[in-house]
């Protein structure tokens, strides 16, 4: 078994990571702190080519491999979860859905200015009254001529009020169940589609999070993104790759936890040497880097298994509920190792374990991903 990045990959994770030291986390507390969306960030994310890492040359995006993308997220996660969500939302979710099931007409109408970043991706699944249970949406879109009338709410849209594009999935025949909704995609200023209230977060507070309202959207056939019909059947496979983002995500934030915990430990003294020379301490600091990079390897793997072709399922589900649950544990102890400082903002690690809780939520929680991975391995359909 080869454990090494190649050359490439290698040069993508120090590209990253010396963009995000640079330019992200000089500012990260700052956004964090006045909700502040970082717009000029995801801009120069956009002129590096991170706002279409998944997506091919030819529609405007660089074509990279699930493996350098989950390096690319992990890496701005470790400073800013913020800006690593708001990028993950775009890549995984709406600009990939255009990626794989778009037509040629609108991979050139909508994919190209999102894999460049001069559009921001939305993605709209998750309804008021629908979280975990997907397929019990409301929203419906009903023909109308050569158009499709689209009612309801989403909630929970990461780059929902900041987004140009959005794709969301919409009930087009209530008698089949989750084999009769469909995904359509949308673009700000269509009438009778808005954002509706923009949340007040936990964490991730420098993201965009908001519901999106449609109030009889008339979204031309033209507009109908995959099979009629197949839109659940196709957002499982969405959900495949982003589920290995948002394991890379958690990674990140464990990362990140673990560096503040080994400078402040080095540096504070009690009792007359640092911290960071007490048993107890060295402990704690061996389980959360054992931890990570066990999470680290198991968000690796599912990635290649993605690039090779091969089924990722179970193991983007395995990545991620294992890596959330270190990333919670990881910056829990961070707190606790920082003691009181770890309590205030003036150190990072209270932001990070504000921001890591959404690991364990987002994208389907911990206890639908333990539900996957059993079926998987049941072999249950």
């Amino acid at each position: 078994m080869d454990f090494d990045l190649t050359p490439e990959q290698r040069e993508i994770r120090k590209v990253a990571r010396e963009f995000a030291e640079a330019e992200v986390a000089p500012v990260a507390a700052r956004h964090d702190e006045t909700c502040l969306f970082p717009h000029a960030i995801i801009q120069k994310l956009g002129e590096l080519g991170f706002m279409g890492v998944l997506v091919p040359p030819e529609d405007g995006g660089v074509g990279l491999d699930y493996v350098s993308y989950a390096l690319i997220v992990e890496e701005l996660n470790r400073v800013d979860a913020s800006v690593g969500i708001t990028l993950w939302a775009h890549n995984s979710l709406c600009t990939n859905h255009i990626n794989l099931f778009g037509t040629k007409a609108q991979k050139g109408k909508y994919l190209v200015p999102l894999a460049r970043g001069e559009a921001i991706g939305a993605w709209g699944l998750t309804e008021p009254g629908s979280g975990s249970d997907a397929a019990a949406m409301k929203s419906t879109a009903v023909p109308e001529g050569d158009h499709f009338i689209l009612n309801g709410t989403k909630a929970f849209i990461t780059n929902g009020s900041v987004g140009r594009v959005a794709v969301v999935m919409a009930i087009t025949d209530p008698t089949r169940g989750n084999k009769g909704i469909s995904a359509f995609i949308l673009e700000k200023g269509m009438p009778g589609f808005s954002p509706g209230q923009r949340y007040k977060k936990l964490g991730l507070r420098a993201s965009d999070t908001s519901e999106l309202v449609f109030d009889g959207v008339r979204v031309p056939q033209d507009n109908l993104l995959g099979d009629l019909h197949m839109g659940f059947v196709n957002t499982l496979q969405v959900l495949e790759g982003g589920r290995i983002a948002m394991a890379a995500m958690a990674v990140g934030l464990a990362q990140g936890a673990l560096d503040a915990s080994l400078a402040y430990v080095k540096q504070r003294t009690a009792f007359g040497r640092t911290l960071a020379e007490f048993n107890g301490i060295q402990g704690m600091l061996g389980e959360m880097a054992t931890e990570i990079e066990a999470a680290r390897l198991l968000t690796l793997r599912a990635a290649y298994l993605k690039d090779q072709g091969k089924p990722a399922r179970g193991a983007a589900s395995m990545a991620k509920v294992f890596a959330s649950e270190v990333g919670m544990r990881a910056a829990t102890r961070a707190v606790q190792l920082h003691g009181g400082a770890g309590y205030i903002t003036e150190f990072p690690v209270e932001r990070m374990f504000r921001d890591v809780k959404l690991c364990e939520i987002g994208e389907g929680t911990s206890e639908i991903q333990r539900m996957v991975i059993a079926r998987e391995i049941l072999q249950l359909a």
